[in-house]
């Protein structure tokens, strides 16, 4: 069947009026024809233009502008990217003045009748920002402002620039680009309390405060003028109500968060089992193992026409799944395996045809190309820079993707077989397609930004509706949305800090699930590399084995993979956090200290969860108020103060625990298997009150959608010269769960405790360690039933 046909039957099926987008200039864009609902409002302007509001949310609102009612939706809305369904909300409806004025509990949103200018305010009436008239582009697109106060700061962004963190001042073009912007979101949050997230994937730019120090400005050549206004009284429920929206992070199986180490590209079989053996025989904990695209008969195939490579991974026809093959030997030693892909298929026919419920039926191509350099290209991948379908001398043309199947279909077969994670090359993903006509009738101009995420959404749904359990997709590539689906990593860009910058941005734009090839020829970069939100090494091209490196480097490469093994209930439990609110697991320093300006230049730390500060790359490192303990000597300093980064042989840089820390911790162990311990560690470090939840599960089912999870909240209290920590009873289920486990509380206290009980009992067998002037305590059969431990 050839592709016009394919459009026919795709347009008939959904009553689409429209046809394909063969003009470039032409804006194509899907008609929204769900039926208007109460909270579906439309206003029309004096002039005769309309506005449509949708009221989401007692923080969220849409709206749409537009010069007819014929309400449009953008691909992440079509494809069900963002949330369709929201609770009902309460809201009040006034006009007076030519203004109409929609109220709910926690915010107000008015509308001028006379020219569509929109103002949003808190509940208070404080107005927050303010949209003046917009207007449209002869080409179908707009321009929009928004007010900004005179001391305003805007983040966000995610990964459109890796040069600030703080976004006034700058004008970024949101588009999905190769080592400079791997994941572009239209999405900026205020420290006024109000976000803005425009509803487009047409390319785009956000010019905040540089034209006009005074007004955002947002611009699109093509594309309707759609975009979503919320408010918060801080950053933690601005992202609450953005991820409400546009997704929750994934949380991922346990060993998600361990460590992920990929192999050099030219590696086979047998040498993969000698290096996932060598692992276990340095004491270097690891749980994934990761091959790079030489584990395909054809070296970076882009279709689903994969095979393993005969002679470096040769399984027996006869016997292609089970116990007998090199993915089963993995298993037994307590390893996962990761297959490196990259993908060139057009997935947007997938989507419609979901949408239509018709199968996918034909196939398209496209050219690829060499690329040129960058100077931030760590990995110098020669393939990337130029968009495809670019003519060039000596450039072959890729076989043509058969779009006969749903993508991951093919992928099943290896998951079958033990593959159990996926590499999602940046490759054809974050390139240019500038002569592409797409199967959904879209241009590469709308298309591009799409592609990421509806990848990693087809990648993430397809593993998990085959394997019935948590995926762990790891992508290069993204766009809004893309954190529910896939963890993503900074692509070829190394180790250092720029990385660190994309992550913070990242985590100010609703993603959680970040991190970056660790640079292990240096303790710095081991020691950044092991204290992200998931850890990975790659070797691609080269040899970057840890069992390779100097002495010292050998010893803290082990040093720190143990000490995020001991961490992984404080990372996951946060990551759960994460995954329930979009508060992410890295934050940056503004994001946690919002009131002081000055902590936007500190780019280089960062907290790590709620307790840890992490500094990185940097002579110094500033500490907020508060009482500071070094993790690796115990020696405390008080802030604000700033002190100089000292470090050793085996320090790669400064890792300070807050006062008031309850760090869970469990056993060393070379890998993980579920997701809690038959024995849990709290390292305690009292102040007046604080607190922290533990979150347990199986570690890798879906049931956590469903609540099938644990949490215990841990608090300590501190009266004059008695502690008080109290183990919460714990609340919740999952299957497999222990009926109790026994923890041992670390406690850093001023002197030797002179009485110790547990539930008004003395105890008497306990550890104490002069040096660290910590007590360990044993409290064993923590379940259901508080336990309180004091020490006087």
């Amino acid at each position: 069947m050839n592709r016009p046909l394919i459009y026919l039957i795709l347009a008939s099926a959904m009553l689409v009026s429209e046809t394909r987008a063969e003009d470039s200039n032409e804006v194509r864009m899907w008609p929204d024809s769900a039926p208007l609902a109460k909270r579906n409002l439309v206003f029309a302007l004096d002039g005769g233009a309309f506005v449509r509001v949708d009221v989401l949310g007692q923080r969220l609102f849409r709206i749409r502008h537009g010069k007819t009612k014929q309400w449009t939706e953008s691909g992440l809305n079509r494809y069900g990217v963002f949330t369709r369904v929201f609770p009902k909300v309460a809201f009040e409806q006034t006009e007076a003045n030519g203004v109409y004025t929609l109220i709910t509990k926690q915010a107000r949103l008015t509308i001028s009748r006379k020219d569509g200018a929109i103002a949003l305010a808190a509940a208070d009436g404080k107005v927050l920002t303010q949209q003046a008239a917009p207007v449209y582009e002869a080409n179908g697109g707009y321009g929009v402002r928004f007010t900004l106060t005179k001391e305003e700061r805007l983040y966000g962004l995610g990964d459109v620039s890796r040069e600030n963190i703080m976004r006034r001042g700058g004008v970024y073009e949101v588009w999905v680009r190769n080592v400079k912007s791997y994941i572009p979101i239209p999405v900026v949050l205020s420290n006024r309390g109000w976000g803005l997230l425009m509803n487009t994937t047409w390319r785009n730019t956000i010019d905040i405060g540089k034209s006009d120090p005074n007004r955002i400005i947002c611009t699109a050549k093509r594309s309707n003028l759609d975009y979503y206004l919320f408010c918060g009284p801080d950053y933690r429920s601005l992202l609450d109500t953005y991820t409400s929206l546009s997704g929750r992070p994934a949380l991922l199986p346990i060993w998600g968060y361990a460590f992920t180490y990929v192999c050099n590209q030219n590696i086979d079989a047998f040498n993969l089992i000698n290096e996932a053996l060598t692992f276990r025989r340095a004491g270097m904990p690891c749980d994934v193992i990761g091959l790079e695209p030489g584990w395909m008969s054809k070296c970076y195939a882009s279709t689903p026409a994969k095979k393993w490579h005969p002679q470096r991974f040769p399984i027996p026809k006869w016997a292609s799944k089970g116990p007998h093959t090199f993915l089963g030997a993995l298993n037994r030693k307590g390893f996962k395996l990761s297959l490196w892909l990259c993908c060139n298929y057009d997935l947007g026919v997938y989507e419609e045809q979901q949408l239509a419920g018709l199968k996918p039926t034909a196939a398209s191509g496209t050219k690829t190309t060499v690329t040129e350099g960058d100077p931030d290209d760590f990995e110098k991948d020669e393939r990337l820079n130029k968009p495809a379908g670019v003519k060039e001398k000596n450039v072959p043309k890729q076989n043509a993707p058969r779009e006969l199947e749903p993508w991951f279909d093919h992928l099943k077969k290896f998951v079958d077989q033990g593959a159990a994670a996926f590499k999602l090359d940046g490759s054809a993903q974050v390139i240019e397609h500038p002569t592409r006509k797409w199967g959904n009738g879209m241009t590469d101009e709308e298309m591009h930004n799409l592609y990421p995420v509806i990848y990693a959404k087809q990648m993430a749904r397809g593993f998990e509706n085959h394997a019935k359990r948590r995926s762990m997709i790891y992508s290069a590539g993204g766009y809004a949305g893309v954190q529910q689906f896939v963890a993503t990593w900074a692509g070829d860009t190394g180790g250092g800090a720029k990385p660190l910058a994309s992550m913070l941005n990242l985590g100010f734009s609703g993603h959680s699930n970040h991190s970056c090839d660790m640079d292990v020829f240096s303790t710095e970069g081991i020691h950044f590399g092991f204290l992200q939100t998931w850890a990975q090494l790659n070797n691609w091209a080269y040899w970057r084995q840890p069992w390779l490196l100097t002495d010292d480097q050998v010893a803290t490469f082990r040093k720190y993979g143990q000490l995020r093994y001991k961490l992984l209930p404080y990372l996951y439990s946060t990551a759960a956090e994460a995954a329930l609110t979009g508060y992410p697991v890295m934050r940056a320093m503004s994001m946690v200290y919002p009131d002081d300006p000055t902590w936007d230049t500190r780019m280089k730390q960062y907290m790590l969860g709620d307790f840890l500060l992490v500094s990185v790359f940097s002579k110094d490192i500033r500490l907020p108020k508060s009482t500071w303990i070094d993790f690796f000597s115990g020696k405390r300093t008080n802030g604000p103060t700033t002190l100089p980064v000292t470090l050793g042989s085996t320090k790669g840089g400064a890792l300070l625990v807050k006062s008031g820390a309850i760090i869970p911790t469990w056993p060393a162990c070379d890998h993980v298997e579920k997701g809690w311990s038959p024995e849990v560690g709290l390292l305690v470090y009292p102040a007046a009150r604080s607190s922290f939840t533990l979150y347990e599960d199986d570690g890798e089912s879906l049931g956590y959608h469903k609540g099938e999870f644990a949490r215990t909240r841990l608090t300590c209290e501190t009266a004059g010269k008695v502690v008080k920590l109290t183990i919460g009873g714990r609340e919740g289920s999952y299957a497999g769960m222990p009926a109790t486990r026994d923890f041992t509380a670390t406690i850093h206290l001023p002197a030797r405790p002179k009485t110790i009980a547990l539930d008004g009992k003395a105890v008497t067998d306990y550890r104490w360690n002069g040096t660290a002037s910590a007590a360990a305590i044993k409290i064993p059969a923590c379940g259901k039933a508080p336990r309180i431990l004091t020490c006087e």
